[in-house]
């Protein structure tokens, strides 16, 4: 049937629109709910949405398949006397043209259709499922251009198939937006990459810098590319300073007073000194600091803590790091830096309980290793301002457990307390995932827990 088929399949579509269209207007030939027409729209609304989602990934897929036929048709087409790069090149400005995108994302939407369609078989099976977005294709992409075929696979194995032999727990990477996926897939392929963090990261050291960058309205980029336990620990001691400024007299806002303390440091005023030993004033604003440190938590294998393994050690906030700068933080003293030695069963902390409703500190350390940032779905922020909050109630009986606790930031901590939004239980090892008010279910992400790696001739008993 060929093009015939083509048409008459969009003409379909475009059919299909108008009807779901009418629907969200309220205009269509049946109403959501006869009984309760705005409460029927809602609901309705809301699985048109999920039926999008899925038929947007399918189109995704579609989309992929096609570029990647073109592509393969236009170079048997072109032939053997066309330069290689040239034809690259013409079939990027043609997909580029037919989709109206510039020259460097067509170029970039060709190599990742051509990842997903020829080296991620699942992660094609999952777009034309609809269960996995493009933009989570992307980042399958991205994660795994790295990687061997092998180690491919088991990254695809890992997060798309339920029959893995270690799966990830929690919430579906088809339900997680890009940004916590690429978290999540970043750690489990620093974790397994063929070639050792230790000479990945010696690399990265080498390539150290500070840029700048001109933007507009005569502002402008000043930034650092530096190891992650000195970046990390600088953005924790930048948000524990302001965090202690806030008050009703301060106006500025955290991402304001983390600029004007991170500039006053650079310019050498000396509100902030780099040892952390001495207080200054911040200018402008009259307020004298105090030699804050943030705490920064860093989980590590305890036999690579004793150098018999190179285990990569988790560092709160960001991911897996060198078993190198764990040792080196833990060995040098840093008070800023507390280890967390875990289990070597199966790398998880462990319950810790109490009878009185205050929330110690070991506690939100082991929420924070629980957790890894606020449970709410989608949400990245780092425990550093997360609050403990009691999921069912003191005063109606709740205790003052892990599995009873979560660490919300305050922006979800008062959705949670001022709409519909609730929180289900916990567990020791599990955050709490949420109910809308819709009364539909998000399962929280969970902490891809591993046990740690035994040196040779160590091996557990059964």
């Amino acid at each position: 049937m060929g093009k015939a088929a083509v048409v008459k399949a969009f003409g379909d579509i475009r059919a299909a629109l108008a009807v779901l269209n009418a629907e969200v207007d309220g205009s269509g030939s049946v109403p959501f709910s006869g009984a309760d027409p705005l409460a029927g729209l809602v609901d309705g609304c809301l699985e048109i949405l999920a039926g999008v989602r899925e038929v947007e990934a399918g189109f995704a897929a579609l989309k992929a398949k096609a570029a990647v036929g073109y592509a393969d048709s236009a170079d048997a087409v072109a032939g053997p006397d066309v330069p290689v790069r040239a034809q690259e090149m013409a079939v990027a400005a043609e997909i580029g043209c037919v989709l109206a995108l510039g020259p460097r994302a067509a170029s970039s939407f060709l190599a990742t259709s051509y990842a997903v369609t020829r080296t991620l078989p699942r992660t094609l099976a999952a777009l034309q499922a609809g269960v996995l977005s493009w933009s989570l294709a992307v980042v399958m992409a991205d994660e795994t251009a790295s990687l061997d075929a092998a180690g491919a696979a088991a990254l695809e194995a890992h997060f798309l198939d339920p029959d893995a032999p270690d799966p990830a727990r929690g919430c579906p990477v088809g339900q997680m937006p890009a940004h916590r996926f690429k978290a999540k897939a970043r750690t489990w392929r620093e974790r397994h990459h063929a070639e050792s963090i230790e000479a990945r990261h010696a690399k990265g050291v080498a390539d150290r810098r500070v840029e700048y960058r001109l933007d507009q309205d005569g502002m402008a980029w000043l930034s650092a590319y530096l190891p992650a336990a000195q970046a990390l620990a600088g953005w924790n001691r930048l948000t524990a300073i302001s965090r202690a400024m806030q008050g009703p007299e301060e106006c500025r806002g955290m991402p304001q007073l983390r600029a004007d303390i991170f500039a006053d440091a650079v310019l050498g005023s000396g509100a902030t000194d780099a040892g952390d030993t001495a207080a200054g004033t911040v200018e402008g604003t009259g307020f004298r600091s105090s030699p804050i440190r943030a705490q920064v938590l860093v989980t590590v294998p305890v036999f690579s803590l004793l150098s018999l393994t190179d285990e990569p050690a988790m560092l709160d906030g960001y991911g897996p790091i060198p078993a190198s700068m764990a040792r080196d933080l833990v060995a040098g003293g840093a008070g800023s830096f507390y280890r967390v030695l875990v289990d070597p069963r199966d790398g998880a902390p462990l319950e810790i309980g109490r009878a009185s409703y205050r929330v110690t500190g070991p506690m939100r350390a082991w929420l924070r290793m629980r957790d890894g940032k606020c449970p709410f779905p989608g949400c990245s922020n780092n425990s550093l301002d997360n609050d403990a909050d009691h999921i069912l109630a003191w005063a109606k009986g709740g205790t003052t457990g892990i599995s009873n606790l979560g660490q919300p930031c305050p922006k979800h901590h008062k959705l949670r307390h001022t709409t519909g939004w609730k929180p289900t239980p916990a567990a020791k090892n599990e955050p709490p995932g949420w109910i809308s008010p819709s009364g539909r279910h998000y399962a929280s992400e969970h902490q891809d827990w591993e046990p740690p790696q035994w040196p040779s001739g160590f091996l557990p008993e059964n």
